[in-house]
């Protein structure tokens, strides 16, 4: 079970995010189209790219990053050997701290997935 509150930690961030989104809407719009059309179905699937996404949120050391697309990912149908083989990509091309987020990540995936 983790220690860590990814569902607190992602509300915390769109909380603080406010104000930003107030004062340059045209900017965070901007954004929000952005991760709209890169994430959308494509040559890539939309399951692909947000492991790729989830990939890039671990080695940049992103905690808000593996809030966000693991919940994406566990609604788009990810499963865990899926999510298991993308995180043995983030260790090889990240080393430790990579599997430090890893684990993070699995804790998010445990937390966010409905049990049996």
């Amino acid at each position: 079970m983790s220690t860590f509150d990814h569902g607190g930690l992602m509300h915390t961030i769109n909380e603080q995010l406010g104000p930003l989104r107030r004062a340059q809407p045209d900017a965070m719009t901007g954004f929000g189209q952005l991760a709209k059309a890169a994430m959308a179905e494509g040559a890539v699937s939309a399951r692909h790219k947000e492991l790729i996404a989830l990939a890039i949120g671990i080695t940049q050391h992103c905690s808000g990053c593996i809030g966000f697309h693991v919940k994406a990912l566990v609604r788009l149908g990810c499963t865990r050997a899926e999510l298991e083989e993308m995180l043995t990509v983030c260790v090889y091309m990240g080393g430790g701290p990579a599997l430090m987020y890893a684990a993070e990540a699995m804790a998010a995936w445990e937390a966010m997935t409905p049990q049996p």
